[in-house]
């Protein structure tokens, strides 16, 4: 039998641990855990896993601070954002961190899986096309998920990369919220507009450190990568 994809659930709480814990493994995942964020960045490290449901509120390093520290390190590991809090305020920063979903608690448990399984989804679904992109300053291979400004990596997060990836793609074309949503997101109908500007304002602040900025705003229609 294959390797199953393997998750680390990272949250202060045992008993959510265990209920997260259950229900991924009924779904065909691996768990792996940790207690709170210092354990969580030396599992990272260790383990590699392939996902990582990662709790906002925790004592020490808490989960906004540990996506940061993983993102600016490089590490790209898709990650869930678990949070309790009903202001958006939080979830939007975790997004602008480099988080790609996240449930509110308190959540049914199938609810969580079925994310888990669509990001898990969307990162496996490495674009085909083999040939390297440039437009705008910026250099994009969709076969080897990567993308540079010069001889500078960008660390892209996999819902990022999807974004610049439709857009650069199509140089002066405009992209509707809709056809964004539908490549980057997979047509998923909970992405709201917060969601989709939060995403692309951080593509933005990833790209303007080194001088470029091809993303264009069309009020009230969408996006496009300019066509200079």
């Amino acid at each position: 039998m294959a390797d199953r994809p393997r998750v680390l659930v990272v949250d202060d709480d045992p008993r959510l641990r265990e209920v997260v814990r259950y229900a991924l493994e009924r779904g065909g995942y691996a768990v792996l855990e940790a207690a709170d964020g210092d354990v969580a960045l030396a599992a990272v490290r260790r383990e590699r896993p392939d996902l990582i449901v990662l709790d906002v509120q925790m004592p020490g390093p808490d989960g906004l601070e540990v996506c940061r520290r993983l993102r600016a390190s490089g590490d790209r590991t898709p990650i869930v954002f678990l949070t309790s809090r009903t202001d958006e305020i939080d979830t939007v920063l975790g997004l602008e961190l480099g988080g790609d979903d996240w449930v509110t608690k308190p959540f049914v448990p199938p609810v969580l899986v079925s994310r888990v399984r669509a990001v898990l989804r969307r990162v496996a679904a490495a674009p085909a096309a083999s040939e390297v992109l440039e437009r705008g300053g910026v250099r994009v291979d969709p076969a080897a998920f990567q993308a540079w400004v010069g001889p500078h990596a960008l660390a892209f997060t996999p819902t990022e990369f999807r974004l610049v990836l439709a857009l650069i793609r199509r140089p002066g074309v405009v992209l509707t919220r809709d056809d964004l949503v539908r490549e980057a997101y997979e047509g998923r109908h909970f992405v709201s507009d917060r969601t989709l500007t939060s995403h692309i304002r951080s593509v933005r602040a990833r790209l303007e450190p080194h001088g470029v900025d091809p993303i264009e705003t069309v009020f009230g229609v969408g996006y496009r990568w300019s066509a200079r």
